[in-house]
């Protein structure tokens, strides 16, 4: 076995650098970076509502707003009716419930087995107004696949839904769910879209190529 030998006066710098590595960490090179919480976007002197609408309808997403529950039923039905849909899904129980209630019999209750409906109906955890998202979350019924499998997506939200920004949606889910956080959380940012093939933009590839919001002017 070959065996090297090594100076000690190299052995010695060697020691010296080893002995400081370990005794003194590494400063941060910009220690007012971490206590500046300032938000770094310009403020646009908007509601957060109108900021997301705004964005969302760039993304290519449909924004309508609702002036209170009666409002959301009447918009749908008529949606239902000009698509001339054959089956609208709904995974959010609470909705279905109010539909029930006010006899309007559109909705059948989603179940990962319906395959061939047009369109599904949930609800959201948050609606992120500088980038016009939408968080989603595995808590909610069926969250990972009726936003994302049926050809349009529709969402419904009240107005103490929608945050500023995406770091305000997560703090308020960490404040709802503690430290059981859901085992999936997502940002949908506007209808799926691609240009993967030949630079093309294609839309709905992966997943709904239409997405609704629905807000409703009230707290959830």
């Amino acid at each position: 076995m070959l065996t090297f030998k090594t100076s000690k006066a190299r052995e010695n710098i060697f020691s010296r650098i080893r002995k400081e590595l370990s005794g003194q960490s590494t400063p941060m090179p910009y220690p007012e970076a971490e206590k500046d919480n300032q938000a770094i976007y310009a403020n646009k002197g908007l509601a957060p509502e109108e900021i997301f609408a705004e964005e969302f309808i760039k993304l290519g997403g449909k924004f309508i707003f609702c002036e209170n529950e009666q409002d959301l039923l009447d918009n749908i039905n008529i949606l239902y009716e000009n698509r001339g849909w054959r089956q609208l899904l709904c995974a959010d129980q609470r909705l279905l419930k109010i539909f029930q209630n006010n006899k309007i019999d559109i909705l059948t209750p989603a179940d990962p087995n319906v395959e061939n409906a047009e369109a599904c109906i949930t609800g959201c955890e948050m609606l992120v107004a500088r980038t016009g998202s939408i968080l989603l979350s595995s808590r909610q019924n069926m969250g990972r696949v009726a936003p994302m499998y049926y050809p349009v997506h529709i969402v419904f939200a009240y107005a103490n839904q929608v945050v500023a920004d995406i770091d305000d949606s997560f703090n308020a889910l960490k404040k709802k769910y503690g430290s059981e956080l859901p085992s999936m959380i997502s940002l949908t940012t506007g209808p799926s879209r691609t240009a993967d093939i030949e630079k093309t933009l294609v839309v709905g590839v992966h997943g709904p190529g239409e997405i609704f919001c629905f807000l409703i002017n009230a707290d959830l």
